[in-house]
């Protein structure tokens, strides 16, 4: 059975493997929490539940400092800290399962209207019109030169095809606002979650440096205790 330790921010008893030495903690943290526990014992430990909370807290102010007063997306990347969410989401496919019928038809509109496809059947009817009340029916013509009818025909499929194009560029336009958002929320959770992992490498490397030097000292002072008793066969350990 493992041994228990107090959590020195709850004050609750845990196993040693649902602790955290305060000692590993990186200097910027820790300083962060004895802000609010300055009774804070350094070598305690800490529980998990309570380090990430912590560990939120000090993201939460060093990103208020820089960046002033959070909006609705800082929040939400923060709320994927403690949750561990993913944050990657395809905004296109969300966004078009969100149309409905009569927007799914207009931005079909729209896409056949501004491609040449489109260009080429209306040059086609309006060359058929001409020749039709020109050519063909002269005299009889329905619509005969200046063509009064094409016109009015023409006016009323630009008044109705201006508003649809307008209405899908709008859609466009929000979707991609929707991915801009998307993909702010993922870059500053990855810069969050990289610099605090060079925070933890330095600190890391820091005590790596400090083992090293304290192990530095005692081989030198165990190898000076050897050579003076080569030197000195009657020495004698102090």
């Amino acid at each position: 059975m493992s041994k228990q330790r107090k959590c020195e921010i709850c004050g609750n008893k845990f196993n040693e493997n649902e602790l955290f030495p305060i000692e590993a903690i990186r200097e910027s943290l820790v300083s962060f929490i004895m802000q609010k526990h300055p009774d804070l014992d350094e070598d305690g430990f800490i529980c998990t539940d309570d380090l990430d909370h912590q560990g939120l807290s000090y993201t939460e102010n060093m990103l208020t400092q820089e960046l002033g007063e959070l909006d609705n997306l800082e929040k939400e990347v923060l709320e994927s800290f403690a949750t561990k969410d993913i944050l990657v989401e395809n905004v296109n496919e969300e966004y078009e399962e969100s149309l409905t019928f009569g927007e799914r038809m207009s931005d079909r509109v729209s896409d056949f209207g501004g491609s040449w496809k489109f260009i080429g059947l209306f040059a086609a009817v309006l060359i058929i019109w001409m020749i039709i009340n020109t050519i063909i029916l002269m005299s009889q013509a329905f619509d005969p030169y200046p063509y009064i009818l094409l016109n009015l025909v023409l006016s009323c499929l630009a008044a109705v095809q201006a508003p649809i194009i307008m209405m899908s560029q709008n859609r466009k336009s929000i979707r991609d606002r929707l991915q801009a958002e998307n993909d702010y929320k993922v870059n500053l959770k990855a810069e969050l979650q990289i610099r605090n992992l060079n925070s933890k490498i330095d600190h890391l490397m820091k005590n790596q440096w400090l083992h090293m030097l304290e192990t530095q000292a005692s081989q030198i002072k165990l190898q000076k205790k050897i050579l003076d008793k080569v030197d000195n066969p009657n020495y004698t350990k102090n």
